[in-house]
């Protein structure tokens, strides 16, 4: 299982970012996916989750209406759409799936919001 993680960068507050997470080594349509993120000095947490059949979404408060978690079968990709960024959203974030008994992550991609 391989999840790779792009997208991430500097950007100002108000802005938008895509983060994308390619995966290989499972079956991608099968499983739920997420996305976590982790601030310095604080534990990680999960910002969205999206179902096997992508229809149905969670998300943490603080992203609600400015985060849109989505997926692609066909390209086995999952993707992260933020907007209207702040600078509390600043940390690493991560691609997450969990498989039988284990969960698998990527190396994360760091976003960063500062004027």
């Amino acid at each position: 299982v391989q999840l790779v993680e792009s997208g991430g960068g500097l950007v100002q507050p108000g802005g938008s970012l895509r983060l994308s997470c390619a995966a290989s080594g499972f079956t991608f349509r099968q499983y739920t996916l997420d996305w976590y993120r982790q601030a310095p000095g604080k534990e990680r947490e999960l910002v969205a989750d999206i179902n096997s059949a992508g229809n149905s979404t969670i998300y943490l408060d603080s992203v609600k209406g400015r985060f849109t978690i989505a997926r692609e079968d066909a390209k086995k990709t999952v993707y992260l759409q933020l907007k209207s960024l702040k600078p509390e959203d600043t940390g690493v974030y991560y691609c997450r799936v969990f498989i039988l008994v284990r969960e698998y992550w990527g190396q994360g991609t760091q976003v960063t919001v500062s004027s």
